[in-house]
């Protein structure tokens, strides 16, 4: 079969990244066409894929207005920029793949969800944890009843205090009417995972969290509000001087110092941090979302699940723990699954290995494994690989939203269905 045709929309980190799939895999897609405001990162994928200059375009719009130039559509815009071209796009008959989250409000996120079911065409969303080889092993393991029934899920998400500085303080993800709350940008992957590894609709929810410490009143005395200007820079932890020129003089030069210099030089770098978002100490900024969150869920058959995301760890992948009925599984670094048996009260060691830090190896093969599965759908019309379809998406989205609803007012909130 000839590769999918694919036009990328929004040529950031995510839209470069899923786009740098047809570089590993020609043979399965072919970026034929992009649309990004920014000049560099517009200019960067179009020369990357040989993208004939008809086909570039600065907005989203313009794209649309063409007669239709792909087999699919990747919308990797901002969180609250994907209605729309959802709306253009599946009319047009292209099949979509849509970062995550769907939107920022209940509403979009069912109007994306109808658009998609209205259009017919394939629909998913990077959910990208669900598609894991990790997830993939435990999923068949405890389908397998290798503890039994499951009763209860620990699972805990550490965002790392210089990933919740960079993305959520001083970044495109800090300010809720900027994208979304917290808990809907970063952790409705794992409310989703969640809800495929326990596979039963949700029920009630309730949930704690607040800003502790990213704001103006844990601000040291005598510190500046740009880092570049600030007398304590080089003995602060979230210096970003320190931060980000250590990247850079010790080459590492992929994310995240690609969002804040794409040029990787001195004299750029000094430049972004002292004038760009970047550089602004994190107890001065505009950020609002939480730091800190735990969400408690109840499940259809009376599994319960305990969530924590915090910003205050070193970082790194999530751990898990599952009690069943006859056995128990604990997992670190979502890559490594520990299993003791209560019959033979012995344990066994699984590990799914360790992948490459490129698309295929993104989110431990996640973002590999979404992209061969969305593009097997397209190219065949088999659906069956999709495990992040519209129903499943809008279920979780729906979980996320109701556990925010408890954040805020305090009260258990009962799910009423999709």
């Amino acid at each position: 079969m000839k590769p999918v045709s694919v036009l990328v929309i929004g040529a950031g980190g995510r839209g470069w990244g899923y786009a740098s799939y047809a570089t590993k895999r020609p043979d399965q897609m072919k970026v034929v066409g992009v649309a990004e405001p920014r000049a560099f990162h517009r200019k960067r994928l179009a020369e990357a894929h040989a993208v004939e200059k008809t086909h570039v375009f600065r907005t989203w719009q313009a794209a649309a207005r063409q007669p239709k130039m792909a087999d699919a559509v990747l919308i990797c815009t901002q969180d609250a920029m994907h209605e729309k071209p959802m709306a253009a796009f599946s009319k047009l008959g292209y099949h979509v793949l849509l970062e995550k989250p769907m939107a920022p409000t209940e509403k979009s996120c069912r109007n994306i969800v109808e658009m998609a079911r209205e259009s017919g065409v394939i629909f998913s969303v990077c959910h990208v944890m669900r598609y894991t080889v990790y997830t993939q092993k435990l999923k068949q393991l405890l389908d397998s009843q290798l503890i039994g029934d499951i009763v209860n899920i620990d699972h805990y998400e550490p965002v790392g205090w210089w990933h919740q500085a960079h993305s959520f303080v001083r970044g495109n993800w800090g300010n809720e009417k900027k994208s979304s709350f917290m808990l809907l940008a970063k952790s409705c992957h794992d409310i989703d995972w969640l809800s495929y590894i326990v596979g039963q609709p949700c029920q009630r929810v309730s949930s704690f969290g607040s800003l502790r410490h990213f704001r103006k009143s844990e601000q040291p005395d005598g510190a500046a509000d740009r880092c570049m200007e600030c007398p304590l820079a080089d003995t602060c932890v979230y210096s970003a001087k320190t931060f980000y020129f250590t990247k850079l003089r010790t080459d590492e030069l992929g994310w995240p110092l690609n969002v804040v210099d794409p040029y990787f030089t001195e004299e750029t770098l000094e430049k972004a941090l002292r004038e760009g978002p970047y550089g602004r100490c994190v107890y001065a900024c505009d950020n609002d979302v939480v730091d800190n969150q735990v969400v408690n869920l109840e499940y259809a058959d009376g599994t319960t699940a305990s969530f924590t995301m915090t910003a205050f760890n070193a970082g790194g992948g999530r751990k898990t723990r599952i009690g069943g009925t006859l056995g128990y599984l604990e997992t670190e670094n979502s890559s490594l699954i520990r299993h003791f048996d209560y019959a033979t009260k012995s344990w066994n060691e699984i590990d799914t290995g360790k992948t490459d830090a490129s698309i295929l190896g993104g989110h431990g093969g996640g973002d590999g494994g979404i992209m061969a599965a969305f593009l097997h759908a397209v190219a065949t019309g088999d659906r069956s690989g999709i495990i992040t379809g519209p129903d499943a998406t809008l279920e979780s989205h729906m979980t996320v939203f109701a556990a925010e609803k408890s954040r805020r007012t305090g009260r258990i909130v009962k799910m009423n269905g999709c």
